[in-house]
């Protein structure tokens, strides 16, 4: 892409740039960085306008509206020199930076609940809490309302609450609207697929919740054992409970990431009728080119929760994620991380609740605000491409290293099109692909062989 950027700015402008920019841009990066970003030949777009990039494309400037496949041609990489009235059109073009940069905070804010209505909501009675959801929950009403205070209750209320949350997030930015897909399982539960196709931002939109019931087979149980679980069944039979929320959302241009979120719960009842209970989850980003404000307010937003419950929560978690989803025959992540943690069982349950519960609630804002920023982004052929080649490593992740798809393939009554809707609708294999030096696929792939710190 062809890059308009200013550099020529006198001290005047370049130091009345610097005192602006500094509040907006504390919760993003830091405002030395940000100006030395507006101020170099770097090969990103400036924003001139909220949620719009300027692209010089020969001999016109093309935009791309909301929704669009986007445009592609040949493109050289070029940067226009301004003098004489450069500090004028400098200004202009920082205003429109913080313009964008509000236009990113404004985003942010508008996706975060209040905690006094979410207090409210949780104090309110669970069936004037049902009416929110996309669906009424798996387990009968009456049977929640009965058992409020039992953990499988409060876990299926919250994953309810997620699913709902998050797919109202998704259509109002999309215009779309979610197919909301009830399911029984025959063996005991069941669950709600919430899936959204072909829409002007999401090319595949999935938010599922599962609450499913009965007896371990004998390879789920040896893959609990093969994790550290000591397991007794009773004649062979180990009677579980397993809920979750889990999402997966694929947008159609490639400067918009990927994101994923699960959230679960694990409740297995041993022959001398103990109960052994664990949570699981976790939140993770996969861009197809590094931004690094997007990385920072990702991770920033999970540490925010984390540091609610252990300072230690985060850069534990953090680790675990870039070793989970670690795609070990490519030797790269499957993206930038986030948090992940799996059979969490203390100090108690309500406070791995609580915590669990924090980082569930950071999914909308997490995540929404790089949507909205990233709207308008224009994209060529080549950058497509690429995006279908990382969504390829996805799928082998997916397929090959994942504990959910794995649990859910090995349990009688599972629903296969559940379990496989975090495929993408289109993905590409190249043979032997590796990008140019220098570009911006290599610094993507240079950061998934080299897990970075993004706060």
């Amino acid at each position: 892409m062809a890059t308009i950027v200013f550099y020529s700015v006198n001290k005047t402008a370049h130091s009345a740039a610097r005192r602006c920019l500094t509040s907006p841009l504390k919760r993003l990066a830091s405002a030395g960085e940000s100006v030395s970003r507006l101020a170099s030949t770097h090969s990103r777009s400036v924003p001139l306008l909220p949620g719009t990039r300027w692209f010089s494309r020969g001999t016109g400037v093309r935009f791309m509206s909301h929704g669009t496949a986007g445009w592609s041609g040949n493109t050289r990489r070029g940067a226009l020199a301004l003098s004489g009235a450069a500090a004028v059109t400098a200004a202009a073009a920082v205003a429109g930076f913080l313009a964008n940069t509000d236009h990113f905070q404004r985003a942010e804010m508008a996706t975060r609940v209040p905690r006094a209505a979410k207090e409210t909501g949780e104090e309110a009675d669970i069936p004037q809490r049902c009416r929110g959801f996309m669906s009424p929950p798996v387990t009968d009403i009456s049977v929640l309302q009965g058992n409020k205070d039992e953990m499988r209750t409060k876990m299926e209320m919250l994953i309810m609450e997620t699913q709902a949350d998050f797919c109202k997030a998704l259509e109002k930015v999309d215009g779309g609207t979610f197919r909301v897909d009830r399911w029984k399982r025959k063996e005991g539960g069941g669950g709600i697929s919430c899936v959204m196709q072909d829409g002007k931002v999401f090319e595949k939109a999935g938010v599922n919740v599962s609450v499913v019931f009965g007896n371990l087979t004998e390879e789920a149980a040896k893959q609990m054992r093969s994790r550290g679980k000591v397991l007794k069944g009773k004649d062979g039979k180990l009677p579980f409970v397993a809920m979750g929320v889990s999402s997966v959302i694929h947008p159609k241009n490639p400067h918009i990431p990927t994101v994923h979120f699960n959230y679960r719960y694990f409740e297995i009842e041993e022959e001398d009728g103990t109960k052994q209970w664990w949570f699981g989850g976790g939140t993770d980003l996969t861009p197809v080119y590094i931004d690094k404000e997007d990385a920072f307010h990702f991770h920033k937003t999970l540490k925010e929760a984390c540091d609610k419950h252990h300072p230690q929560h985060y850069p534990d978690f953090k680790k675990w994620c870039d070793r989970y989803f670690y795609v070990r025959h490519r030797g790269e992540t499957r993206g930038i991380g986030g948090i992940f943690f799996d059979d969490l069982d203390s100090p108690n349950q309500e406070e791995v609740f609580s915590f669990v519960k924090s980082c569930a609630r950071t999914v909308v804002p997490c995540y929404l605000p790089i949507v909205y920023k990233h709207l308008n982004d224009s994209f060529s052929d080549e950058e497509k491409d690429w995006q279908q080649v990382r969504r390829g490593r996805y799928v082998e992740f997916n397929l090959v290293y994942d504990r959910g798809v794995k649990f859910g393939l090995a349990t009688p009554g599972s629903r296969i099109e559940s379990i496989l809707m975090s495929l993408p609708l289109t993905a590409r294999w190249e043979y032997m692909h590796e990008p140019a030096k220098g570009t911006r696929e290599a610094e993507m792939l240079d950061a998934l062989r080299n897990p970075k710190d993004w706060v």
